[in-house]
């Protein structure tokens, strides 16, 4: 059944590292054929800044309707100082499609990435899972006096018993389908009182999966202990702006942001792949930009739309690249995006002829 795919590869080096997940997606087309058909919407800064336009809402709409899937690059552009159309847009998409989960693994595939002394793959091979609608991010608040002496800026956070349980319940599910024994909640509940709703929800649903160690750690003890022993975590869950926090600093203990894939899910509805990089202006148009994060997302997603082999196969691609020293300057090789791109297509096409 051919599946439908929405590629809004946006900003910077969004199009860069996009172009080079859908050069892998073609050589799984010719090996597996999946059957993945590709529709490029254009939205992001260009277009906003010709048009005005960041994203309509009968699009919106649309993305939400008739795709089985979303890849978006990055978005973010030093001409749009405001970011109104990537707020528009990626936000728009987690609040309007409802994407309460944040997936982001983050697993180490070679020692000599990681900036720990000592640890290995077996030590760091975690997943954060980030509630993604509510919190700091739904703009509550504002700005009084702007420009004086006596500006006064308020953003509130925003914490209800159904987006914490929904994301809880996701997190124990998860760790439980497959094969893990403990969930870890990250929180600040020793100073905001609000964060007791998460205590108090994370200990009842907890308590249904008698099989699931849990453990609760202060934010700031656990940014410690995530760096400090990271063998000790294997699920963790925690609020949206803490997920933002610990999900970059697990992907930095495993070799950086360029290795770093995430996935916006509602079960049931369509799910919204990235790479967590970001934009990165700065390195647009050098051919510099390091594609396995876009390739790793996109081995989520075939394995998320049935195609497990071929997300198993684009996945050790990516892996043989970082053993066999293949990569761009940031995981210590030489080559350039394109280069890169095109060795794990080609390693794609040859892994999978091997089985």
């Amino acid at each position: 059944m051919t599946k439908r795919l929405a590629v809004i590869a946006g900003d910077g080096i969004g199009p860069e590292v996009v172009r080079e997940a859908l050069v892998t997606l073609a050589a799984v087309e010719d090996v597996f054929h999946p059957g993945i058909q590709v529709e490029h919407l254009p939205y992001g800064a260009d277009h906003y800044l010709r048009t005005g336009e960041t994203i309509p809402a009968a699009e919106m709409q649309r993305l939400g309707s008739d795709f089985d899937a979303i890849l978006v690059g990055a978005l973010g552009d030093p001409r749009v100082p405001g970011n109104e159309h990537a707020r528009d847009i990626l936000l728009g998409m987690r609040f309007q499609l409802d994407l309460f989960v944040n997936e982001r693994p983050a697993r180490l595939i070679d020692e000599r990435l990681t900036p720990l002394k000592g640890k290995t793959p077996r030590d760091l091979d975690l997943i954060v899972f980030r509630e993604n609608t509510e919190g700091l991010y739904v703009s509550v608040g504002g700005t009084f006096k702007q420009g004086t002496p006596d500006e006064i800026a308020i953003a509130e956070e925003l914490n209800t018993r159904k987006g914490v349980e929904r994301i809880v319940r996701y997190a124990f599910a998860w760790a439980t389908g497959h094969g893990k024994t403990r969930v870890t909640m990250a929180d600040k509940a020793n100073a905001i009182p609000a964060h007791q709703l998460w205590r108090r929800v994370f200990d009842e649903v907890g308590r249904e999966h008698p099989n699931i160690q849990r453990d609760t750690r202060y934010i700031d003890a656990m940014a410690m202990d995530l760096v400090r022993t990271p063998e000790s975590f294997q699920v963790i869950v925690t609020g949206n702006l803490f997920g933002d926090i610990l999900s970059d600093l697990a992907s930095i203990l495993v070799g950086g942001l360029g290795l770093a894939p995430s996935a916006n899910r509602h079960p049931g509805r369509v799910t919204m792949y990235e790479p967590v990089h970001g934009s990165a202006p700065q390195l647009a148009g050098k051919d510099v930009a390091n594609p396995m994060a876009a390739i790793l997302t996109l081995a989520i997603m075939l394995d998320d739309l049935g195609v497990h082999e071929g997300a198993r196969v684009v996945e050790q691609a990516v892996y043989d690249a970082i053993t066999s020293g293949i990569g761009t300057a940031d995981v210590g090789g030489t080559m350039g995006t394109r280069a890169v791109g095109e060795w794990i297509g080609r390693r794609v096409r040859r892994g999978s002829a091997a089985k």
